[in-house]
């Protein structure tokens, strides 16, 4: 039944993903618009409290103008607990993150101030966001019942949006803050109570649980990091009004630019890796990457984060941590589908295979550790690591089976008597846990993750680009 089951999922993933279907799918839902003589529509779903909902709602009118869409925006309430574990550190790392992608995107960064945050979870007091929700589903009511076109609706909603962010996040978003409104009246409360009741049910009926978020034509976008992804497929339908216009908000990634040649540091620098690939640059930084093998996005990383490595001359440290269903956290089964779609995207952008893939949780993570572990001591971690998640997430290997574990500690350069003398190695727990909790004294809680030496992390394999900046200022310091 076990076999059965893992046959049947691992079918299913591979067909889900597959670049061919996202084509297929994409072109029905094309051909059906245009039978049907509809316009493009574009959703958007809007979180009030939400960093990157701040973000998006300040390229909407953008968005809109660039392309020839009907977007249509909606008001949604935040995530369920169990679509947002350790949603302190939630709130606490959007707010971070959301001030770094506003500078990279030219882009005015929520920051929440004084009165207008708890002290706890530094999101703005409940009583703020409700005068902001008041004023977005009036504003919603208002544009719908004068018939607006979509345009106007669009510039009206996005305009309140970005004005009603500011002032929950930049000022003393309290009740009789001018920036937002009086206190709400019963009604208006009702109403957006209303509003977020539709937002929520239709984006759960399209089979989603963020705010910032898009959905066109069957396929989900979430916030800035994933508006590339909107534009291209836009263009592509031809409903760009301009293609020669820039992408509004383009996707960052590593370059690997040239190191600087003062101090002995050249662009031919080989840096470190713990677990094999010579030697870091003495005096170099460190790069901690917390990993889960049952992570796809980790799987995506590691590349990257191996080449930044040898590029900036880096110690490259994997600290493992367990899954979080394996720590008690769920996964709803939205968030799952949404994972390995958009995975897929990336993955593809990134020119890397993915989708024959066997979800290694529970005992073959374990038994993985156990290797990792030994491996990592052995000098051949990274090696390891990249041959598991290759494995279990592009090969259609099982590695709860010793065939499937066999052949992936081969491609490290382990035989098999390494390997069964390395599974009742049960060291890697006490590891694994305080990799863990170092993660979480960052205020971090998912993977990947990376720091360079003392920094605050990063969350995100869409965070490589900053851990690159910052791997170019501590060679830069060093070379100086």
């Amino acid at each position: 039944m076990s076999d059965l089951k893992t046959h049947i999922a691992r079918n299913f993933v591979r067909l889900y993903t597959h670049p061919g279907l996202r084509r297929l799918r994409r072109a029905r839902a094309a051909l059906l618009r245009k039978l049907l003589g509809a316009p493009a529509q574009v959703h958007y779903f809007h979180q009030a409290d939400d960093p990157y909902s701040h973000l998006c709602a300040q390229v909407l009118e953008r968005l809109a103008a660039g392309y020839h869409i009907a977007l249509l925006p909606h008001l949604v309430s935040p995530p369920q607990d169990s679509a947002a574990p350790e949603r302190g550190r939630l709130a606490q790392w959007s707010l971070r993150d959301a001030a770094t992608l506003a500078q990279a995107y030219g882009l005015q960064a929520p920051q929440a101030t004084n009165q207008s945050v708890s002290t706890t979870t530094t999101t703005p007091v409940s009583s703020a966001v409700q005068v902001a929700e008041a004023a977005l589903a009036q504003t919603l009511e208002d544009g719908q019942s004068a018939a607006q076109s979509d345009g106007a609706l669009v510039a009206q909603f996005a305009a309140k949006a970005a004005a009603v962010g500011t002032a929950l996040w930049q000022s003393h978003a309290s009740l009789d803050n001018p920036g937002l409104a009086p206190a709400p009246s019963a009604a208006a409360l009702q109403g957006a109570a209303s509003a977020k009741a539709q937002g929520d049910a239709l984006r759960k009926r399209a089979g989603h649980y963020l705010g910032a978020t898009f959905f066109y034509g069957g396929e989900w976008y979430w916030g800035l990091d994933r508006l590339h992804f909107l534009e291209e497929r836009l263009r592509e339908e031809g409903l760009c009004r301009n293609p020669s216009a820039p992408l509004i908000a383009p996707v960052h990634e590593v370059t690997l630019a040239p190191a600087r040649a003062t101090g002995g540091l050249s662009g031919d620098v080989s840096g470190g890796v713990s677990g094999g690939v010579s030697s870091p640059i003495p005096g170099g930084a460190t790069l901690d990457y917390f990993l889960s093998f049952r992570s796809p996005y980790t799987y995506l990383a590691l590349p990257r984060v191996r080449a930044l490595a040898a590029h900036y001359g880096a110690n490259l440290r994997l600290r493992f941590v367990l899954p979080m269903v394996m720590r008690g956290l769920p996964v709803p089964v939205e968030k799952r589908l949404y994972i390995v779609s958009d995975v897929a995207r990336e993955a593809q952008r990134l020119g890397m295979p993915f989708g024959n893939a066997v979800d290694p949780v529970g005992k073959p993570v374990e038994r993985g550790y156990a290797l990792l572990n030994r491996a990592i001591q052995a000098g051949k971690g990274v090696e390891f690591a990249a041959s598991f998640l290759q494995g279990v997430w592009a090969d259609g290997i099982d590695a709860g089976t010793d065939t499937g574990l066999n052949a992936i500690a081969a491609r490290a350069g382990f035989n098999a008597a390494w390997v069964q003398a390395a599974l009742p190695d049960e060291s890697w727990r006490a590891v694994a846990a305080a990799n863990r909790e170092d993660l979480l004294a960052q205020a971090l809680w998912g993977v990947p993750s990376f720091r360079v030496n003392d920094l605050p992390g990063h969350w995100g394999q869409d965070r490589l680009w900053v851990v690159e900046h910052e791997l170019r200022a501590a060679q830069s310091a060093l070379a100086g």
